[in-house]
């Protein structure tokens, strides 16, 4: 009794690639600064933007921005204040953040946007 072998002639079927997972998409940093901008000291009543308190910015890939931040006084008893309304103003735009408080180089108005000047023109400072 002699044994049959048979070899297929089928080739194997790609299976489609499975889709990626989809993850958190960072959000743009001019989105960001742009939210930022609803962020508003108490004392004097312009946004940390164009005051000139937002020192650095960055939007890990899992969408968690990193905000370096200083206040016009490293005394300024508000810091809770800016901290709640950061998050609320964030709550919507990336998945998380943190507020790096700086102190280095301190602040000065000569940070103030050309806006910032403006708004504080309009509010009677003279800058």
């Amino acid at each position: 009794m002699s044994e049959t072998t048979t070899q297929s002639t089928e080739q194997p079927t790609e299976q489609p690639a499975a889709p990626a997972a989809a993850g958190p998409v960072p959000a743009p940093l001019e989105e960001v600064e742009e939210a930022l901008r609803d962020v508003v000291d108490p004392e004097l009543g312009i946004n940390v933007v164009d005051l000139g308190l937002i020192y650095g910015l960055s939007v890990s890939e899992d969408n968690v921005a990193t905000i370096d931040m200083t206040l016009t006084s490293a005394a300024c008893p508000l810091t809770d204040v800016i901290e709640e309304q950061t998050e609320q103003a964030l709550v919507d735009v990336v998945a998380g953040h943190r507020i790096n408080w700086v102190w280095m180089p301190p602040w000065g108005p000569e940070k103030i946007t050309d806006d910032g000047r403006e708004q504080l023109r309009a509010l009677g400072f003279n800058v």
